[in-house]
């Protein structure tokens, strides 16, 4: 019996000892997302538990095929990711006639996103507060959301972007409260994530109307109406503080054009020439600001 019970508590032993002396080849990666976007890096850490002499090296396999052979560092990073990238990877430690393989970790590499934005509500009353909504699609953990006022660049038929008070740093929140919205205003928004900071594309600009009149910036449709017909002319014309303008028009469902699309721009006033078009009509300025919005509706005509 004694004899028995000390064989057990040999054996017990033992086994603690082999365990404590096991060595299993483990694979992490830097940052620990496994969804990752064209442009964004990783670091792949091979490693045994236990610690390892200097005679071993490691490969690291892509879908079972050789990706980085015979590497001496436990770290490897690679940057620049592309959807190209995207498998299962694998360490294989090599000592001699020996071989441990790791854990495999699944890599879904897609294309940079393109977050898209949305505005509620797009005609609020003057002085209400205007929420901004940052969405990303495939959404994945560490993002930071960024907000920004597009400012009209007539030049490039564009816009430049300048950072929202309060956003600097991002928000952790996918919202942000704009208060006292008074006037026609253009938004964009991106994600960012990581250190140094990944960053989505922009979105594309949304707007918030208002048929309020800006002394700097506005518009004054001829005739006088918000319901037109296709075979009556229809003039939109800026004033205020600029020289330059530029007209714009949102159609549903997401589309932004500008006079030339649909009409013809004589100095700082466009002349509708397609009467197929209804939408949110305003001007631009070099100046960067935003007229009031005109709903017009065009009807045909028999």
């Amino acid at each position: 019996m004694g004899i028995t019970l000390l064989s057990l508590l040999g054996f017990f032993l033992l086994s603690l000892l082999y365990r404590g002396q096991a060595q299993d080849a483990v694979l992490t990666i830097e940052p620990n997302w496994t969804t990752l976007f064209s442009g964004e890096s990783v670091t792949f850490k091979c490693d045994i538990t236990g610690g390892k002499g200097s005679n071993w090296s490691y490969s690291i396999l892509q879908d079972g095929g050789a990706f980085l052979p015979n590497h001496k560092h436990e770290k490897y990073k690679l940057h620049s990711l592309t959807p190209g990238y995207s498998g299962a990877y694998q360490c294989f430690f090599h000592q001699k006639n020996s071989t441990k393989e790791s854990n495999q970790i699944y890599l879904n590499v897609l294309e940079r996103p393109q977050p898209v934005l949305t505005v509620s509500p797009s005609w609020p009353s003057p002085g209400a507060s205007v929420t901004l909504n940052c969405r990303v699609d495939h959404p994945s953990a560490g993002w930071s959301f960024y907000w920004y006022k597009a400012v009209p660049q007539l030049s490039g038929n564009s816009y430049s972007f300048e950072l929202l008070a309060g956003s600097e740093n991002g928000t952790e929140q996918d919202l942000f409260i704009i208060d006292g919205q008074t006037h026609t205003a253009g938004y964009v928004c991106r994600a960012g994530r990581g250190d140094p900071v990944f960053y989505s594309w922009y979105s594309k600009p949304k707007f918030v109307w208002s048929g309020d009149i800006n002394s700097a910036a506005s518009l004054t449709v001829s005739p006088d109406s918000v319901q037109h017909f296709t075979k009556t002319p229809v003039s939109l014309s800026c004033e205020g503080n600029s020289t330059e303008w530029r007209v714009r028009m949102f159609s549903k469902p997401d589309y932004l054009y500008h006079c030339s699309s649909w009409g013809t721009m004589t100095g700082s006033t466009c002349t509708i020439t397609r009467g197929w078009l209804s939408g949110v009509f305003w001007c631009e300025s070099e100046t960067g600001q935003f007229s009031n919005a005109v709903n017009i509706t065009m009807e045909c005509e028999f």
